[in-house]
């Protein structure tokens, strides 16, 4: 039962989100910030995509523990994907809100995006291991936890400053994402039951891509 939920629930995800990005790419108008929102969602679900394919397959097949490989191949390439989401996040406020300059804002969102893509190529990772080591898990999301809540900051200060309306949940589903992502990363492996709270916290992304199609249709 729990196979054949959870890969409805993937497929609806992942093809929603690659699809709002899709259109918003195609019906952007030369609008820039939309563009990029559009990039950020294909980002988002191509990512992901690496991970979820392989655990739907495994769950539907011969079980998790026969393709710890391709999972956590997965897993690397949906982190790497997960920082370049956040990257183009920071643009698109820069973009919304005609934000120039602020070249050390700039450099810290870069620097805590390579370091975190660095630790997660890094071997003590074991990726590929289906006992990969908790520290690890760790050292990589806090520049990832670093970056966010940079985001979260700068989106709560706009939309407040600014009176944004359509973009007033921004930061909310960006601090929603990580308040159900981190527990995960440290009690998964211990309570796998944990690893239900990945299901909220791609919802909460998917409220992310829809703020940006829905302001566009707008």
């Amino acid at each position: 039962m729990q196979a054949v939920m959870e890969t409805i629930f993937d497929i609806i995800y992942l093809t929603t989100v690659i699809s709002l990005g899709i259109i918003m790419i195609r019906k952007s108008r030369g609008r820039m910030q939309y563009k990029v929102f559009g990039i950020m969602a294909v980002i988002l679900g191509a990512g992901d995509s690496f991970h979820l394919i392989p655990r739907a397959v495994a769950l539907c097949t011969t079980g998790l523990e026969h393709y710890t490989q391709a999972l956590g191949i997965g897993k690397l390439v949906t982190s790497i994907t997960m920082t370049i989401f956040y990257i183009l996040l920071y643009h698109i406020w820069r973009m919304r809100y005609h934000v120039t300059g602020k070249n050390i804002l700039t450099a810290a969102v870069y620097f805590l995006a390579a370091l975190r893509i660095v630790l997660c190529l890094m071997p003590q990772n074991q990726w590929t291991s289906a006992n990969a080591p908790l520290q690890w898990g760790i050292y990589r999301n806090l520049p990832f936890a670093a970056l966010g809540l940079l985001i979260i900051i700068l989106f709560y200060q706009r939309t407040r400053k600014g009176k944004d309306r359509p973009f007033r949940f921004m930061w909310l589903t960006i601090t929603l994402s990580f308040a159900f992502y981190i527990p995960v990363v440290l009690f998964s492996d211990r309570f796998p039951a944990a690893g239900m709270l990945m299901i909220p916290k791609t919802c909460a992304y998917v409220w992310t891509v829809l703020i940006g199609f829905l302001d566009m249709k707008n």
